[in-house]
């Protein structure tokens, strides 16, 4: 029969092909992932928190093991749900999850479907009792919130789609809160795309800045936003729970006339000059009136190379330890999240909102940061330290897509790697690192 299964090629008739291999995936690198989250308790802790409203209990595929197979395709880049139904009998996927064949695409979407406000709150719970965990590891020695939203783009008459102005696009236009240090998504929620992005963004805070508070009281925090974000709730938000702040405010001619001492100072000081650039510093009280109190503000003016105009760049803070300068330096490096927030919607598809259903879409988008999370802890607590600043697509290249042949024996179930693999060293030293950890599990 195999002789039969097996083809030539015209190019080179000693070349022959069949399908007769045995068990093999392409995805022998998931193990790596599956170890790491076991470690960590996250498994443990979506069996313990996430259950659906369901009107039955007597499914075959349930709901904590549906949720880590939609966390390990997207891991993997199998971002779509009929992705299920090609990996079904996959033997790497199946073996993480312990079953014999995967959810299929119609399982899936109905498990979508399923969720729900309730669902939501669960993934908060998931995502708090994690970063207690992950710190249980590496505690930072200061927490920095960088605040800002995106658009994700939506087709047809999906609920809360809407125009967004500055976008010139239709979509959703959720908030997003990252670790500006690690990169880890600290807090997302999805928003009707025609929101302004500093609507209710401090309610969208406040209960991440108490968190940080109440749970680790020594840990100083900063905020950082930019000037869709330089709203009287927000500073208030962060004054209340000691959180210092740089946010850029928007131009207005009250602000440059407070600058226009350092403007005729900069203009002096490049009249011989107009090719190199120059910038002057400054800082005064202002008090907008929406504000309830003055608060400091400092400035940059500055001559870009090759340009005869100067630019003003204004921001408000409560850092009043730092100089201008400093505190400007520490404003520009928010410029980091960009990077982040295009990690998550091209690495691990925030976009895939393609439910009707806002609230669905709305945990769709939570399970992805799961998923984008799980993958930063990963890499930063496992990887060799050769590794740790490259992007998942180049990860998945060099780690998670690796060639495996699974062999069931009486006892054991054996992968077996592909032997050429350029970086078996990695691999090995990644798996060190992972059983090498002590979390600090309930």
């Amino acid at each position: 029969m195999a002789i039969l299964d097996t083809i030539g090629l015209e190019s080179n008739k000693l070349f022959k092909i069949n399908f007769n291999g045995g068990d093999l995936s392409s995805d022998g690198g998931l193990l790596l992932i599956r170890e790491f989250a076991a470690k960590i308790g996250f498994i443990r802790l979506i069996n313990k928190f996430f259950k659906t409203n369901d009107y039955t209990d007597c499914r075959i595929h349930k709901d904590p093991v549906n949720l880590m197979q939609v966390i390990y395709q997207i891991t993997s880049a199998y971002f779509q749900d009929d992705c299920a139904d090609e990996l079904t009998n996959d033997p790497v996927m199946t073996a993480i999850l312990e079953k014999d064949r995967l959810a299929s695409q119609p399982t899936l979407s109905r498990f979508w479907n399923r969720m729900d406000n309730d669902t939501l709150t669960q993934f908060d719970q998931i995502n708090t009792a994690m970063r207690k965990i992950i710190y249980s590891i590496e505690q930072p020695e200061f927490m920095l919130f960088d605040l800002d939203s995106t658009l994700l783009d939506t087709y047809g008459s999906q609920e809360g789609e809407g125009f967004n102005v500055h976008y010139q696009a239709h979509g959703y236009h959720p908030l997003l809160c990252f670790d500006g240090l690690t990169g880890d998504l600290l807090k997302a929620e999805l928003r009707e795309g025609a929101k302004y992005c500093s609507r209710d963004a401090d309610q969208f805070m406040i209960p991440l800045l108490q968190e940080y508070r109440i749970k680790y009281p020594s840990l100083p925090l900063y905020f950082r936003g930019d000037s869709g974000f330089a709203s009287p709730d927000i500073y208030e938000a962060c004054e209340e729970n000691d959180c210092k702040y740089a946010i850029r405010l928007k131009l207005n001619p009250a602000l440059i006339k407070n600058a226009a001492l350092a403007d005729d100072a900069l203009y002096h000081a490049t009249i011989e000059n107009q090719i190199d650039y120059a910038a002057e510093y400054g800082e005064f009280m202002y008090q907008a009136g929406s504000w309830s109190h003055p608060r400091r503000v400092v400035f940059k003016v500055e001559k870009p190379y090759g340009q005869m105009v100067h630019m003003f760049t204004f921001v408000v803070t409560t850092m009043e330890d730092l100089e201008p300068y400093q505190v400007l330096q520490f404003y520009c490096g928010r410029g980091k999240m960009e990077n982040f927030i295009k990690e998550g919607k091209y690495g691990f598809d925030f976009a895939s909102v393609s439910s009707h259903s806002m609230v669905v879409n709305a945990n769709r988008l939570q399970v992805h940061t799961l998923a984008y999370n799980l993958f930063n802890w990963f890499r930063r607590l496992s990887l060799p330290a050769n590794m740790k600043k490259q992007r998942i697509d180049t990860i998945r290249l060099k780690l998670l897509k690796v060639a495996a042949k699974v062999v069931h024996s009486a006892r054991y179930t054996v992968f077996k790697l592909c032997s050429s693999c350029p970086y078996k060293k990695e691999f090995y030293e990644t798996l060190s690192n992972i059983q090498g950890l002590q979390p600090q599990l309930e």
